[in-house]
């Protein structure tokens, strides 16, 4: 099974991945994975201010914090991941990759912040619940 794994790098990214562990059919290197982290789009008068260099070592670095120990975790586990670091709006970016690249499976840690966060905050998984044609599995 193709499995995508969008990660945050917050404690709802670490409950998924204490999910994924205890459940051998999810969590097998029998399956192939991607890491995914969506960094936020800076504003443009701060790319224009600081130049895209800095940009994009400011993305890699924020993408490194998140996807090393994700890697680690799953190396230890004998998994060896794929890593995809994407730039844009986090719902639509996971949601059309893991159409794209035709993915069996979404993984994904939810806040749950509940329908009244959903409605004056929108929420990650929300969108890609709402936009993606792949099974998605939310983790709380």
């Amino acid at each position: 099974m193709k499995i995508l794994l969008a990660v945050d790098g917050s404690e709802y990214t670490k409950k998924m991945l204490a999910y994924l562990a205890t459940h051998e059919e999810l969590f097998s290197p029998h399956n192939q994975y991607t890491l995914l982290t969506v960094n936020p789009q800076l504003p443009p008068r701060a790319r224009a201010a600081v130049g895209k260099d800095l940009v994009d070592a400011y993305h890699r670095e924020e993408a490194e914090k998140v996807l090393g120990p994700v890697t680690k975790f799953l190396l230890r586990h004998g998994i060896d991941a794929k890593t995809l670091t994407k730039v844009g709006h986090a719902g639509e970016t996971i949601s059309k990759t893991a159409d794209s690249s035709k993915f069996d499976l979404v993984v994904m840690g939810s806040h749950g912040h509940g329908t009244l966060g959903n409605l004056v905050m929108g929420s990650v998984a929300t969108q890609v619940l709402a936009n993606s044609k792949v099974p998605v599995l939310l983790v709380r």
